[in-house]
């Protein structure tokens, strides 16, 4: 390229070599010609408006001054401003510029930086036309520097601006979380406060990060790199459009595509587009339902219906079961009582466990109908959760929506034959399963317990508690008493495997014979006297002595001997009836009986009279 001094040095060559000043005015002219054909074509425009500009140029005559050539070639390269957006031809790309012909006497440099992407790839071709800033320019060393990224920057800010002024809106990525919000790269960091980013308070804000959405711009200021966007502008407008259109679609029993936007234990809130509706989970599924968030997560898309819709207060309440028929209205044809049905276990309680046989139908098993023979205190012993059992229909109240069912029924009932296994009187040997204060149960077989009573233990003790003889696990033989296949109950009795003492103690122990026996207690009534092992008498108050005893502890302690009559017997209440009083009175008859036997005849009318009446008196004590 030619330069002002090397046209100085020319003017001062010898003429003779060079030619006159018209040939030297003519060569200069030619070559300031192409040069600004060269650098100025793109700057002109059309082909019309070259040719007229460099008419222009062929117009200067000899006439004209050398510093006047020179003026328009200089004019020429003086149209762009520092920090002006032009637009420039790459033509040489090497390992740390890009050279960019913007129609300046030197070609601007742009860093290679500035031309890799996220990769570190250069993306630049020879000849491609871009848009740059000139940054600044050095005449004396006729270097123009340029930038592609602050060009870029500078249209985003008119875009921005114009965006702004017309309400429109910009898309960009959210590329960080920073205080009180995000960074947002919309081709210059702009910053989206947290309370503009979405309709509600967002729970995980990390999962907006590296999202593209589309914002408004509520402010800028370009001095100050200070750009503020807003999502939820368009947010609640798009939503305030969209329930316009709901209402006014919306009506009673139509069925409606949502969104579940939020979920709680009562229910579960639908998004039909700007209007809020609330799914019950009574109205989830005709089935239990323990907890909504079994079923749905937020943002599942449900189809719902309506199931009503209050215009004034804008609340609808929808339903999900309705979509489907009810299953207990066909219940009473599938589930017949006394057929057999297969369900799964899905919940327990202290009184039973509940079976779903279909979605939406539940039976009850009563802990009561598990088993024939044992006592369940809790269904967990018999089933658990999840599990598939059999069962029969017991009961079926469709109105109500209830089912009973029964797992023992699908079992023989071994009531039904155990009365011919052991009938009544039959002795069995089995083991002490049980001890209690009222007696002892004792296996027999296929889980059936038989109960000794306390009172059928022993003919003749008295037994305060069970355990006093037995204890657990010993085996013992008893008898059949009673099967009650109505009450399940099965009786048994030890003491009926040998005769009962009562029954011959009337020839053990006649009236009117002297016994000797042992107090085993004492009380206000009386004492009683042990005459063998099981078998006691009972001396009443009253015939303890001829002397009225108000209390016979004063006369007697226990383990005392005594002797004493037997006045009387009744073997059906186990009761006999003892006397000393009247032991005594046998001892004076008899002295008085040896006497009157003994006497001499009497000498006097006192004395035979004396003799009579002790006669008299013996008479009497014997009837």
């Amino acid at each position: 390229m030619n330069n002002i001094a090397e046209t100085n040095e020319n003017n001062n060559m010898n003429t003779e070599e060079i030619g006159t000043a018209e040939e030297i005015t003519e060569e200069i002219t030619e070559k300031i010609t192409e040069k600004i054909t060269e650098k100025i074509t793109e700057e002109i425009g059309t082909h019309e408006e070259m040719n007229e500009s460099l008419e222009s140029v062929r117009e200067v005559s000899g006439e004209e001054t050398m510093e006047e050539l020179m003026g328009i070639y200089e004019e020429s390269f003086k149209r762009f401003e520092e920090g002006q957006v032009v637009t420039g031809t790459i033509i040489s790309v090497d390992r740390d510029h890009v050279l960019v012909d913007v129609g300046y006497k030197s070609e601007g440099q742009i860093a290679i930086h500035e031309f890799r992407d996220e990769e570190g790839n250069v993306n630049v071709n020879l000849y491609d036309q871009v848009e740059v800033m000139v940054e600044s320019w050095d005449e004396e060393e006729e270097t123009v520097i340029l930038s592609k990224e602050k060009a870029a920057k500078v249209k985003v800010w008119d875009a921005i601006k114009d965006i702004y002024e017309s309400d429109g809106t910009i898309e960009g990525v959210i590329t960080s979380r920073v205080k009180g919000g995000f960074s947002v790269d919309i081709g210059l960091p702009a910053f989206l406060p947290g309370s503009q980013a979405d309709l509600r308070p967002i729970r995980n804000m990390d999962e907006m990060v590296g999202q593209t959405y589309t914002f408004k711009v509520l402010k800028y200021n370009r001095k100050r790199s200070n750009i503020v966007l807003s999502r939820r502008v368009i947010l609640e407008n798009e939503r305030e459009q969209a329930r316009a259109d709901t209402l006014d679609s919306i009506e009673n029993e139509k069925i409606m595509v949502g969104v579940v936007k939020n979920i709680t234990e009562y229910g579960v809130f639908v998004d039909l587009g700007g209007v809020d509706g609330l799914l019950h989970i009574t109205d989830i599924s005709w089935g239990r339902v323990k907890h909504p968030s079994e079923l749905f997560s937020v943002g599942d898309k449900i189809n719902v219906k309506i199931l009503s819709f209050d215009v004034e207060k804008e609340r609808v309440s929808l339903g999900m079961k309705q979509l489907t028929p009810d299953p207990w209205t066909t219940a009473k044809d599938k589930y017949p009582v006394g057929s057999k049905v297969t369900g799964k276990v899905v919940s327990l309680t202290d009184y039973g466990a509940f079976v779903e046989l279909e979605e939406g139908v539940e039976g009850l098993i009563h802990v009561s109908e598990m088993s024939w023979t044992r006592k369940i205190r809790h269904p967990s012993k018999m089933v658990s959760v999840g599990e598939e059992v059999e069962a029969v229909v017991l009961d079926l109240k469709p109105d109500n929506r209830r089912i009973s069912l029964g797992i023992k029924q699908t079992m023989e009932n071994p009531w039904e034959v155990i009365s011919e296994k052991y009938p009544v009187g039959t002795v069995i040997e089995g083991k002490i399963k049980n001890i209690t204060d009222f007696g002892l149960f004792v296996g027999i077989d296929d889980d059936i317990d038989g109960l000794v009573h306390i009172s059928d233990i022993s003919w003749t003790k008295r037994i305060r508690h069970p355990s006093e003889i037995y204890k657990k696990n010993d085996v013992i033989q008893a008898v059949v008493l009673d099967i009650d296949k109505s009450s399940e109950r099965f009786s048994l009795g030890i003491k009926q495997t040998q005769p009962d003492p009562w029954e011959t103690v009337e020839q053990r122990y006649e009236v009117g014979t002297e016994i000797n026996g042992v107090i085993t207690n004492i009380t206000d009534f009386g004492v009683f006297v042990e005459l063998e092992e099981g078998i006691e008498g009972l001396v009443h108050v009253s015939e303890i002595s001829r002397e009225k005893v108000k209390n016979p502890s004063e006369q007697f302690k226990t383990g005392d001997s005594i002797t004493a009559k037997v006045m009387n017997i009744n073997s059906d209440e186990r009761r006999i009836g003892l006397s000393i009083k009247r032991l005594e009175d046998d001892s004076e008859q008899d002295v008085i009986q040896d006497f009157v036997k003994n006497a001499k005849p009497a000498t006097s009318s006192f004395g035979e009279l004396l003799r009579d009446n002790l006669e008299e008196a013996a008479k009497s004590e014997d009837n």
